[in-house]
């Protein structure tokens, strides 16, 4: 997964998993949320548009939390 913040476009970009170009289908969630889905119909990212007005001073504090995945268990 990789988080990436655009300060120059305001955006932030949560990617859960890489896809290769042109093929992400892009749905409108809110005014300001687009999610991208993979050919299998799979979440494969969120952008946030004016992400400093969306969450404001949260922006500048970016906390990223990682739990091993438990033994045994695929997704």
């Amino acid at each position: 997964m990789k988080i990436q913040y655009d300060a120059k476009v305001d955006a932030l970009y949560i990617e859960f998993r890489p896809l290769s170009p042109g093929t992400a289908e892009n749905r409108t969630l809110s005014e300001d949320v687009i999610a991208n889905y993979g050919p299998d119909g799979k979440i494969a990212g969120l952008e946030i548009l004016d992400a400093s007005v969306l969450l404001g001073e949260e922006i500048k504090r970016l906390v990223v939390e990682v739990t091993p995945a438990l033994s045994g268990k695929t997704n």
